[in-house]
């Protein structure tokens, strides 16, 4: 704790206090947090929090599941209507978005029309799947149907846009791609030739 100030120190053990109480298996949950749909998020035990989280999730049975010791950085919002599965271990950096859901269709034969008032438009879902001893990097954006395996790293800035990505993969860019592919013989990130 010496790297905290007085008024860090004093916030910090105010939110510990908080997060006892209303969050027993948590590690710590700082102030301000907005959840939504608190029946619908079962966490594990060690989740961390920072300020600003934004958690909304529906009201139905294990909409949300978050694995054990997640640590999610400062402003991260989670938005659950159907399914998202966050696995143990994982390292959310500041200000980052997930999402299993679109306001309307927008494939196929019945997609939305853009004359419809965007908050009017019928809810789309799809699950959203995060593995364990993932690390997403700053300002990252991950919408419905993506799919990180483990051991995943998703560098800062990257839209994860419906796409499933292996086991063991770093990830970047707009719309996100593979970059590097773990070796597990030789214990190495091994970059992926562009074709």
């Amino acid at each position: 704790m010496g790297d905290y100030s007085l008024f860090n120190l004093i916030e910090t053990v105010f939110s510990y206090i908080f997060t006892k109480l209303f969050f027993p298996r948590a590690r710590l949950v700082r102030r301000p947090i907005y959840i939504r749909g608190k029946k619908g998020i079962m966490y594990q035990k060690g989740l961390t929090t920072g300020h600003g989280c934004r958690i909304d999730a529906s009201n139905k049975k294990n909409t949300l599941y978050i694995g054990k010791d997640a640590r999610f950085g400062d402003y991260v919002h989670i938005n659950a209507e159907e399914k998202i599965v966050i696995g143990d271990n994982i390292l959310i950096a500041s200000k980052v978005f997930i999402s299993d859901t679109n306001h309307g269709y927008y494939k196929g034969d019945c997609q939305t029309s853009p004359e419809t008032n965007p908050s009017l438009r019928e809810d789309h879902t799809t699950p959203v799947f995060i593995g364990d001893n993932v690390w997403i990097g700053e300002n990252v954006v991950i919408l419905p149907g993506s799919k990180i395996g483990n051991g995943c790293i998703i560098g800062a800035n990257t839209l994860i846009n419906g796409n499933e990505f292996p086991d063991n993969t770093m990830i970047g860019g707009i719309p996100g791609k593979i970059l590097k592919i773990y070796n597990t013989q030789t214990r190495t990130w091994e970059r992926v030739k562009d074709e």
